[in-house]
């Protein structure tokens, strides 16, 4: 079964995660199938980018997202789904 999940890169106490499509059995840093996104917990802001249409193939596929993903995942809709309405407010307040 394909999992999504985090895998740890970076330097001692600098930690770095990339959201991997990877195999249940690979062990966490292991070898991965696709790499879908980065996050960073030392940063300030927008700590996490994902790829969102590449997070939809596999989970149409059957890919099992850890729960830390999908709350990124909610997270990335949510503000996509805001910066959608953004665009369409200024268009409104013309006509």
């Amino acid at each position: 079964m394909v999992k999504i999940r985090l895998k740890r890169m970076g330097a001692r106490n600098h930690p770095v995660y990339r959201v991997v499509a990877a195999d249940c059995r690979s062990p966490r840093d292991g070898k991965c199938i696709e790499e879908l996104g980065t996050y960073h917990p030392s940063r300030s802001g927008q700590k996490f980018e994902l790829n969102l249409e590449r997070i939809d193939h596999w989970i149409s596929c059957g890919a099992q997202p850890s729960d830390t993903v999908m709350s990124f995942i909610r997270k990335a809709r949510k503000a996509s789904a805001e910066a959608v309405a953004e665009e369409v407010e200024p268009d409104a307040a013309t006509a």
